[in-house]
């Protein structure tokens, strides 16, 4: 994923499915090329590189 695409999602409040290794998340904020994620099956957080981000739908 890139940062153009995050930042679409964030300011649109798009509905999108994204992940990360394979386990679905939500993107909490975004700072240079870095996101603060929460995976959707438990409430742990993590900072990833927006670039280990991918959506469903571009793998379908």
């Amino acid at each position: 994923m890139n940062l153009e695409r995050v930042h679409a999602m964030l300011n649109n409040k798009e509905k999108a499915d994204v992940y990360y290794n394979e386990r679905p998340v939500w993107i909490q904020e975004v700072h240079d090329n870095i996101a603060r994620i929460g995976f959707i099956d438990n409430c742990e957080e993590k900072d990833v590189y927006i670039e280990d981000l991918y959506e469903s739908d571009l793998y379908n």
